[in-house]
């Protein structure tokens, strides 16, 4: 039959389809001509309803454009992964306006990708596919976003099932993918490099940028707001460092949350998580929280959210808003503050009383620079306030008072407020943007906070001015004369008050007429410590009781305040003349400095005659004890910790204090550990405080034999660089784990360890078992010998690098010209690895062999007679008959006096 044989053919058919499709068409166009009566609007949903197009999978081709409007019927989406996972849509989160070409999770309807989200469209809006890249543009043609130049033409648009949109040419090279502009959120698989940031959304419905980003940095994951840092990854309690690598991205997968180094190959810090998902997220919320969420099944479920305490977010309950957290953030306004309260976030709170917040130095309204000082001032917040950001940024100056902290944020104009802290004296600066206040548990009477305000506009500071002008004569007159009587007043009840207290310390100790007008004037000095009576600190230490060391001038004695506090209270019993006068060198010196690694001086006595320092104390006692005594024996890192920890104490007294100090007497007995080997760095009776002046001039200082340079002989002036002497040799005995000049029974303990161990063994100077080990380290260091130098109680638990690492430092430290040592910010730097090492010069060590000589003459002289008057450099009186000097030059009553 005709009919059969016609579609049989499939040319007939194609062009029967044509001819038909044709005779519609030209049905259609008669009939719009005809039928004047129908609307715009007819005609456009005629044409949709002929035109609209169902979704693709997975690729798209060049000449492609979509809008909502024309895939109407499927909420925008034009194109779906290959088993439909992610949808690729033109999509808004309200549904009737602001759309973004976004990417889709299906299953959970979570937006993971947006491209415009900083410049929206209306739903006629489209997206087009051109062989130059995408285009968005708005319904009157205007760009609105593009991917950038491409290198070649695109051939291809493809979803994957991870859920990136990837640019393609015609090799299948990828051109341009989504998850390398990632916008809020990461998902399984997808990296985020160092360097690279998430940024926040504004909101769940508004997809624009925020103020919060998540960062990478080479060794963590923070948060921030304004460049302010809130939150770290490594800070929490689940995220596990395990290496010390270069970050190199983050990366998210079914078991857990990666920071990764080496490319890929080393984990640096890991977060595990609660059960494995196939579809699970990283995002960083509109709150500005870091939130990890898994999908299964239909459940949403957060796996972890950072910062838990909703209080450490920056704008938790507004500009200046104090926030309270007990089983959530309370928000109210401090006192000087006017703003909403209650449980519910508060807007921004303002000063009170008509005052004004000044804007930071890139807003043109009313700008610090631009106003006078005098009508600058401060709100006081009372104690107990904290601020998100102070944990983790530096001080902005260090050991300065109130008034110095003040005046940096008065004339700065981006500064607007601050926080001091009263025990380190440190001060932080609120710059360009301010958040939260946070009520704070602890350091309730250690931080204090100000906010910069405004005394109202100039207008308002000219007409306090002509108010003040036409004051009733009667208040000029009485104002002045009332301020007069009170400060009589005032000063009248302290001069009693202080008779009072003279009079009763006087008949407590039983001679009213000892202490003279010149012993009280050298004791009442502004900024000191707390000053204690003798019997509140005999109380404490149980009338003397139980002894903790001994030093220069005399015990040390372990102590309990009425706080409960322990402390270390020394007692001065050599007081002569330069006693007194380096007790007040002591006070005056730990009293005005703070830091991590320094002793922290709590009070004092000066009473009759009795002078006692009293310090915190550190439960695992000195370095000479841990490391010579009968502890258990310090671990390499252990030890490089502690010498890390004190060369950062000696470079904070040379160049962190606003006058230089020396501290004169470093030695093991000086340094001090915590029951976490914390150091600290105590005994400051023998530093000076030095003018840039006085640094070159000074030379009368005296400090502990065999720790001492050898510029002490040669008149020539005493600078930091002698404390850097001293510390090499500490360094040495950290090494070796013995003192440089040991002592025959110390010395045979070792000998006998090195025959079961296999230990260090001397070399040719050093035959005799005293040997004097800075020459032994010198002659090992010029053979590269260094793991001979370790202490053999080590068992061979430290490599070769580690010991030469130490070595060549304290060699470089011990150099007889002092201007070849390195400072002790270097020697830091080098401890810490960020700057390279020194290498010591053997012609400014040879001065070490005619020590290590002369210790052998003196060993040999005491073996056989103990009488040293024919060795120079000893002193019999310092001297037994198990001991051997250790010098440097000159004897020890020479250099030190009486000890």
């Amino acid at each position: 039959m005709p009919w059969q044989t016609n579609s049989n053919n499939p040319t007939k058919i194609i062009s029967s389809s044509l001819l038909l499709f044709s005779s519609s068409l030209l049905f259609i166009q008669l009939s719009i001509l005809h039928m004047k009566t129908f609307s715009v609007l007819s005609f456009s949903f005629l044409f949709y309803s002929l035109v609209s197009a169902s979704s693709f999978t997975e690729f798209l081709f060049p000449n492609f454009t979509a809008s909502n409007f024309l895939f109407i019927d499927n909420k925008g989406t034009f194109l779906l992964s290959r088993n439909e996972t992610f949808k690729a849509a033109i999509f808004s989160p309200t549904g009737q306006d602001n759309f973004y070409l976004s990417v889709i999770h299906v299953a959970s309807s979570t937006i993971i990708w947006s491209a415009n989200r900083d410049a929206p469209i209306s739903n006629s809006g489209e997206m087009d596919l051109t062989v130059e890249g995408i285009r968005i543009s708005d319904h009157h043609g205007n760009t609105k976003w593009s991917t950038p130049p491409l290198r070649s033409s695109v051939k291809t648009l493809m979803l994957t099932e991870m859920g990136n949109l990837v640019l393609l040419d015609k090799t299948n090279t990828s051109l341009w993918e989504s998850f390398q502009h990632p916008t809020d959120m990461i998902v399984i698989g997808q990296h985020l490099p160092q360097g690279a940031v998430l940024a926040s959304a504004v909101s769940n419905v508004d997809l624009s940028t925020g103020d919060y980003r998540l960062s990478v940095t080479d060794s963590d994951a923070v948060l921030q707001w304004h460049g302010q840092i809130y939150w770290k990854l490594s800070m929490e309690t689940n995220a596990f460092r395990n290496s010390d690598y270069v970050v190199d991205y983050m990366v998210l997968n079914r078991t857990g949350l990666f920071l990764l180094g080496l490319n890929g190959s080393a984990i640096v810090i890991q977060m595990s998580l609660l059960q494995p998902s196939d579809f699970s997220f990283v995002q960083l919320g509109s709150s500005g929280q870091f939130i990890i969420t898994s999908f299964s099944g239909t459940k949403m479920e957060q796996e972890f959210v950072g910062p838990a305490n909703g209080c450490q977010i920056p704008l938790a309950c507004g500009k200046i808003g104090l926030c309270t957290m007990s089983s959530r953030p309370t928000c109210s306004c401090p006192v000087g503050f006017d703003g909403g309260s209650g449980s519910q976030k508060s807007s921004n709170c303002l000063p009170s009383d008509g005052l004004t917040l000044p804007s930071a130095c890139n807003s043109t309204k009313n700008s610090s620079s631009q106003l006078n000082s005098s009508s600058i001032s401060y709100i006081r917040l009372a104690y107990g306030m904290d601020y998100f950001a102070i944990d983790f940024s530096e001080p902005k100056r260090f050991s300065v008072n109130l008034s110095v902290c003040q005046d940096l944020c008065m004339v700065d104009c981006s500064c607007l407020g601050i926080f001091y802290e009263n025990s380190t004296g440190s001060c932080y600066t609120l710059e360009n943007e301010l958040g939260s206040i946070i009520s704070s548990t602890t350091d309730e009477d250690d931080l204090l906070g100000y906010i910069k305000v405004i005394a109202g506009s100039f207008s308002n500071v000219n007409k306090t001015s002509n108010e003040h002008q036409h004051l009733p004569l009667l208040s000029i007159v009485l104002l002045p004369i009332t301020v007069f009587l009170l400060l009589v007043v005032f000063c009248f009840v302290l001069w009693r008050r202080w008779r009072r207290i003279v009079k009763k310390n006087e008949i407590k100790l039983g001679h009213r007429n000892s202490l003279s007008s010149g012993d009280l004037d050298a004791f009442f000095i502004p900024g000191l410590p707390q000053r204690f009576d003798y019997e509140e600190l005999d109380l404490a230490t149980d009338n003397f009781k139980t002894q903790v060391g001994s030093g220069g001038f005399g015990a040390v004695y372990k102590g309990i305040l009425p706080d409960k506090s322990v402390v270390a209270v020394k007692k001065i019993t050599n007081l002569g003349l330069q006693g007194k006068k380096d007790f007040c060198t002591e006070i005056a010196v730990i009293g005005s400095i703070h830091h991590v690694n320094l002793v922290k001086l709590r009070g004092f006595c000066a009473q009759g005659r009795q002078r006692l320092l009293v310090y915190e104390y550190m439960d695992r006692g000195s370095l000479e004890k841990t490391l010579f005594g009968s502890s258990p024996v310090l671990e390499w890192q252990e030890r490089y910790e502690i010498a890390l920890g004190t060369a950062r104490g000696l470079a904070y007294l040379h160049a962190g204090c606003e006058q230089k100090i020396i501290h004169c007497d470093v030695k093991p007995e000086n340094i001090l550990l915590n029951s976490h080997f914390q150091v600290k760095l105590s005994d400051f009776g023998l530093s000076k405080l030095l003018s840039p002046e006085e640094s070159s001039l000074f030379t009368t200082m005296r400090g502990t034999r065999g720790y001492l340079a050898p510029e002490w002989l040669t008149n020539s002036a005493i600078s930091e660089k002698t404390d850097v002497y001293s510390f090499g040799m500490v360094l040495l005995e950290l090494v070796s784990g013995r003192k440089n000049c040991s002592t025959r029974s110390q010395t045979h303990s070792i000998d006998n360890s090195n025959s079961g161990g296999g230990g260090h063994s001397s070399s040719s100077s050093t035959g005799s078992a005293l040997a004097y080990f800075p020459l032994f380290a010198l002659e090992m260091h010029e053979l590269g010998r260094y793991l001979e130098l370790a202490d053999p109680r080590l068992e061979r638990r430290v490599t070769t690098e580690e010991v030469e690492k130490l070595v060549l430092i304290a060699l470089s430290c011990v150099h007889e010209e002092p201007t070849w040592r390195p400072n002790m910010v270097n020697i830091v730097g080098m401890l810490e690895g960020s700057i390279p090492l020194c290498q010591p010069r053997v012609e400014s060590l040879n001065f070490l062999r005619f020590y290590g000589r002369r210790f052998t003459e003196a060993s040999m002289i005491g073996e056989e007679d103990n009488d040293f008057v024919s060795f120079p450099l000893a002193n019999k009186s310092n001297t037994s008959s198990d001991s051997h000097v250790c010098f440097s030059y000159i004897s020890s009553q020479q250099i030190s006096g009486p000890r």
